[in-house]
């Protein structure tokens, strides 16, 4: 596992960064998880950032992954977009891609596979206490679901994490709302 100091924060921020700037020109995409609490300051390592993408064709996602690759990144699973598409995005299982050569930190790429996911795509912001221009989703989204669903030591941490950072600004409706969402749907 990646280990967490200034660097690293950087070198994970770049990765984002220079990934971000290709997919954003394909798809609208959120982050989500773990990373959302890790640029809120939350010190903890991790080799992966989860991104969820709106679904689209496979024309358009064999442009997006080419220019992927011509951008400096790879799939981990497979080099042919066709069978990334067919094999994995349209099965509901996520693409990893990594900086061309190496293993980590890698961006995990998710096709909406339900409404839930579509809110988070729906309800996407910039998170100006990250410094970033990234589109995460909201505080309340990541508590709800780390609290609800994911229930890991780190995901809980991550969430205490994210309820004090926005103490005074968190939407406890909202987070009832993505709570009962998540017992329906997932």
């Amino acid at each position: 596992m990646l280990g967490r100091d200034v660097s690293d924060r950087n070198i994970l921020d770049e990765f984002v960064s220079d990934f971000i700037h290709i997919l954003e020109k394909h798809v609208v995409y959120v982050l989500v998880s773990g990373y959302v609490a890790i640029c809120h300051g939350r010190a903890r390592g991790t080799e992966d950032i989860d991104v969820i993408v709106e679904k689209i064709e496979k024309n358009k996602f064999i442009k997006l992954h080419n220019d992927l690759v011509d951008g400096g990144f790879e799939s981990i699973q497979n080099d042919k977009p066709e069978i990334l598409y067919n094999n994995y995005l349209l099965e509901n299982t996520s693409i990893r891609y990594v900086r061309h050569g190496t293993l980590i930190p890698d961006m995990e790429v998710k096709l909406v596979k339900d409404e839930l996911d579509e809110y988070q795509l729906e309800k996407r912001i910039k998170l100006p206490l990250t410094e970033t221009e990234f589109y995460f989703s909201t505080p309340e989204t990541n508590i709800a679901f780390k609290e609800e669903l994911l229930k890991s030591d780190k995901d809980l941490e991550d969430a205490r994490h994210l309820r004090i950072i926005y103490e005074e600004k968190l939407n406890q409706q909202e987070i009832q709302k993505i709570k009962d969402m998540i017992r329906r749907l997932r």
